[in-house]
């Protein structure tokens, strides 16, 4: 499902998969030759969702920007990142060639070097407070009760004009060299790639049958 949040729409790369129950929201770009498969949810609560190219979100992962008039956590993933299956990152940076485990969770602040492996279950948090670093909230014995509120005022608020858009097209992907990026023109449906095959396999079948005709006896 694709979703508009207020004026945000995704940006998803025509060569990029997504799977049928996958949930894209807001202001999310989606970059060359991902894969989001299914139950996978990405979404832009106040901050953007930019995902590099050859990106694979497996099934029921979970992408989240946050941010509000005080604080923002954006998410960057930069290329040839894998998101483990119910694995969990919000507000974080994540570079080049990392991959997060099954189950692991990546908060708000946390940065990401190159080629991180994130263990099964692993949780990176920011430093400091986590209520005071990522809700703008005091420590105070009632103080995860005031972020749920405020959080919850949050959501209810953002999400209250979503608005569902057109499944994205699932392209196939076209050859081309190492680092050449094809126009979409050149990106070319499933089953029209099938019927040029069956064409030609058609065609070379016909010739053959006719040169063996009229080989001599």
């Amino acid at each position: 499902m694709i979703l508009s949040s207020g004026t945000k729409k995704p940006k998803i790369h025509p060569s990029a998969y997504v799977a049928p129950t996958a949930t894209i929201s807001g202001d999310v770009t989606v970059g060359a030759g991902c894969a989001i498969l299914h139950g996978a949810v990405i979404t832009a609560e106040g901050a953007a969702v930019t995902i590099g190219s050859d990106i694979v979100v497996m099934e029921h992962a979970v992408i989240k920007a946050s941010g509000g008039s005080a604080t923002q956590f954006p998410v960057k993933i930069g290329d040839r990142c894998i998101i483990g299956p119910h694995a969990y990152v919000v507000g974080a940076t994540i570079e080049t060639g990392s991959m997060i485990g099954n189950g692991a969770a990546v908060y708000n602040g946390v940065a990401l070097k190159a080629h991180t492996r994130v263990a099964d279950g692993e949780v990176r948090l920011p430093a400091g407070d986590f209520i005071e670093a990522v809700f703008n909230i005091e420590r105070s014995p009632d103080a995860a009760a005031k972020a749920a509120q405020a959080y919850a005022q949050f959501l209810r608020k953002s999400h209250a004009q979503d608005v569902v858009l057109d499944a994205h097209a699932n392209k196939a992907p076209v050859r081309r060299s190492s680092g050449e990026e094809p126009p979409k023109q050149q990106t070319t449906e499933v089953d029209t790639v099938v019927d040029a095959m069956m064409l030609e396999l058609q065609e070379m079948e016909h010739r053959r049958q006719e040169g063996l005709k009229k080989k001599p006896k």
